[in-house]
């Protein structure tokens, strides 16, 4: 089961084809050969990338 990296929660919801939305820190992130690519929704829904906030190994999934 996929868990958030920034909050470690698994209360997270799937939005699109490997697009998933954790409901605990609102925070957007994609799927992409097995690492996780984060982003905060901005309030003109736009997004901003988080990947720098974390190292690759927390973002990587192994499913």
């Amino acid at each position: 089961m996929l868990q958030c990296p920034n909050c470690n929660l698994k209360d997270i919801g799937k939005i699109g084809t490997n697009q998933y939305y954790c409901w605990n820190c609102f925070i957007e992130m994609s799927l992409v050969k097995g690492t996780l690519m984060l982003h905060q929704v901005e309030e003109d829904g736009s997004l901003s990338s988080l990947d720098d906030l974390f190292e690759e190994e927390e973002r990587r999934i192994d499913l």
